[in-house]
Order: structure tokens, then sequence, then C-alpha cells
């Protein structure tokens, strides 16, 4: 179609040796391929990259990482997913790094003993536990 518009506006460039008189048909078609040229050729004036969170998924973001200081932002996605709101680690990372919270194993202050006190339960029953099989071998 644009060649034909192109090939018209040679014909009417060469049927006429001055300035081209136009008529209302050749107006209104040139004015179709200006548009159409205008339209395919012109971008949106967006800023490159993603779009900023929501203020409401800033705050729900930032209240998960708060209450939960051993998720990450990995864990926070996937809390998120389950609840039908999508968004990406990374905008989650860069959030929690604007804001000065550190990932998530740093901002637990936890010690030796807390470690140990939580782990102990469980260390216990898995090293105690035995179980003779009817061939007499110990699992």
């Amino acid at each position: 179609m644009e060649i034909l518009v192109l090939r018209h506006a040679l014909a009417i460039l060469r049927r006429q040796r001055s300035r081209p008189r136009l008529t209302r048909a050749d107006r209104a078609l040139l004015r179709w391929h200006r548009q159409l040229i205008a339209r395919r050729w012109t971008y949106s004036h967006r800023l490159p990259g993603r779009p900023p969170l929501e203020r409401s998924l800033r705050e729900l973001i930032l209240r998960r990482a708060s209450e939960n200081p051993g998720w990450g932002d990995k864990r926070i996605v996937g809390e998120l997913k389950g609840v039908g709101i999508a968004v990406s680690a990374t905008s989650v990372r860069k959030l929690l790094r604007e804001v000065g919270l550190r990932p998530a194993p740093q901002r637990t202050s936890s010690s030796w003993r807390v470690f140990l006190r939580a782990q102990a339960a469980s260390t216990l029953a898995c090293d105690l536990l035995t179980v003779e099989t009817v061939f007499l071998q110990r699992i």
C-alpha cells in the first residue's frame, strides 16, 4: 500500500512542472500516509526499566520482611505468589536494599546459643532414635 502511495505522489509531481496542484483526493491520500508513518515511527516516551511498585505493594513487602526477618527476597516472592500477587525477586531485593534492610541471613541477630537451643530437640531425636529390624539391623 505504501508503494502505491509513493507512486501516486511521484505521478503528481510528474504531471506538473511548477508547484504541484493537489486535488482533494491527493491531499486525503497524503494525509493518510503521513498519519500512518507518524503512528508507525512514533514511540512512547516512557522511562527505561521496570515501572515502580505500587505503594500498597511496597508496604506489603516491607511488612512481610519486618515481621519475618528470616525470609529472603525469594521467600517473600513465593509467599506473595501464593496470594496471587506477581512481583520479581529483583524488585523485592532492590526495595529492601533501598529502605536499608540487609539480606535475610544478616537481618536476624542469632547467637550460637540461640541456634543450638533451636536445634537441640531435633538433634537429640535424630541421634538417639534407633530401630531394630527383624534381621537385627539397626536403622
